[in-house]
């Protein structure tokens, strides 16, 4: 079958307008009603400059097709999430394309609770509509437009996950990266006793200071310099939707999202004893350690949000998160979130009493990790196997790529699902020594 280069695995991603423009997001809007039966549809966007035109386009399709739509305009992915179970509505679509560059736009898509819609779930069935002109007839009766606005609803939402008065007057820095972040922070700082030193707050869609994308190690520096300058006890920097945070410390250090999600762990199992915690299966011990240790369950999913969710749904779990920096809630219809995280790690530092660099070194001292190394080689697949033979004296499993186990370290090795690749992820007991010396000798084995 023909395929259109912006349907990805999980979403729409492409460049404007070879690959995503206003026609098309028309196309997608009719087809989207087509599939869901949808009366109703929530649609959000982020601060791109071709994102108010593919919304309006959007929203044209849709309202033909005969729903009825909830415009809640610029905002961050996870008000979607939120958005589209609290007004009840069939599906929820954000235009966005997070962290890629300015000329780049896509979309997200929800069906009614949030349940997410990737290829295999709908996305293909819209695309093969598009490709057929197969996406219905305009409805007798076009749907509504309304506008909403939604902050103030999605503010208190966010009350539900923390205890403002649990948390000291800290100084910390955050960085929305001229995202949308910022007017979500703009909106929560009364209710919070906390000093902000705000660095890129206001949402610009030249992106002035570099896409708004914190995993590039280029794009951290200053928000390192803002932390160590103003002697603050954190910082934090999201993504361009703001569906991811990430974190660093006091003297400066950027976290691993390992880290973060046993933190997280933690932080919620102290107060809901007992619960369910998913997690991905690239770095894993220190997370079963934290959450047997705070009385929890651990379960483990494939890396990816529609895995992870569909995982959670099916356990119950309170809490989900990749070291990717996803962190899944279940009272937040199993979505990702920037913002929680941010609230909950506020929480966890002042109830620690402790530097947030203590916290995270207890841990990176019990199990070190290497971080994720991508390495770009011709066949990921056969280069799979020819570890897995080198390492078949240790215990293997394949949850997701290849995991295998020693003693003392352990290691995942992943293909990438888009491009020529396998991501590499070691760990050790205590042993930060050995976890290098493993690293190494695993890359010259995939590189060699």
């Amino acid at each position: 079958m023909e395929r259109l280069t912006a349907f990805k695995a999980y979403d729409l991603r492409g460049k404007v307008p070879s690959e995503l423009n206003p026609e098309m997001a028309y196309k997608i809007g009719k087809a989207f009603v087509k599939l869901l039966k949808a009366e109703t549809i929530v649609v959000g966007h982020d601060v791109r400059k071709s994102s108010e035109a593919i919304s309006d386009s959007l929203i044209k399709g849709l309202t033909d097709a005969g729903a009825d739509v909830t415009d809640i305009g610029l905002c961050g992915t996870e008000m979607i999430y939120y958005a589209t179970p609290a007004l009840e509505t069939d599906g929820g679509i954000m235009i966005t394309a997070s962290h890629n560059p300015p000329e780049y736009n896509g979309m997200k898509f929800v069906k009614k609770h949030s349940v997410p819609v990737g290829y295999d779930t709908g996305l293909n069935e819209i695309e093969r509509m598009i490709l057929s002109d197969d996406t219905g007839e305009n409805s007798e009766y076009p749907g509504l437009v309304k506008k909403k606005d939604i902050m103030a609803a999605f503010i208190t939402n966010l009350k539900k996950f923390y205890k403002a008065d649990k948390i000291k007057p800290l100084k910390i820095v955050v960085n929305a990266g001229n995202g949308c972040a910022g007017l979500a922070v703009d909106a929560i700082e009364n209710d919070l006793p906390i000093k902000m030193i705000k660095i890129f707050n206001d949402p610009d869609p030249d992106f002035p200071n570099g896409v708004p994308n914190p995993i590039l190690i280029e794009n951290r520096k200053v928000t390192i310099d803002a932390v160590l300058k103003n002697k603050a006890d954190a910082g934090i920097a999201w993504d361009g939707d703001y569906d991811r945070c990430f974190f660093f410390d006091e003297k400066g250090n950027f976290i691993e999202g390992y880290y973060i999600v046993a933190l997280l762990a933690k932080s919620i199992l102290k107060v809901h004893k007992g619960e369910n915690i998913v997690h991905d299966p690239r770095l894993i011990w220190n997370t079963l350690d934290v959450v047997k240790k705070y009385g929890g369950r651990a379960v483990e999913s494939i890396s990816g949000h529609a895995y992870m969710k569909q995982k959670m749904r099916e356990v119950n779990a309170i809490y989900g998160g990749e070291m990717s920096a996803h962190h899944y809630f279940r009272e937040n219809a199993y979505s990702d979130s920037g913002m929680i995280p941010f609230l909950l790690i506020l929480e966890l530092i002042s109830a620690e009493n402790k530097p947030f660099s203590t916290l995270v070194e207890e841990m990176i001292k019990e199990y070190p990790c290497s971080g994720e190394i991508n390495s770009t080689i011709k066949d990921p697949a056969g280069k799979l196997k020819e570890i897995e033979k080198k390492y078949s004296d240790g215990i293997i499993e394949h949850v997701d790529g290849l995991s295998v186990a020693y003693p003392k370290w352990r290691f995942n090795l992943r293909m990438s699902n888009t491009e020529p690749i396998i991501r590499l992820n070691v760990e050790s007991r205590e042993d930060i020594k050995l976890m290098n010396e493993k690293t190494e000798e695993l890359l010259k084995a995939i590189r060699g």
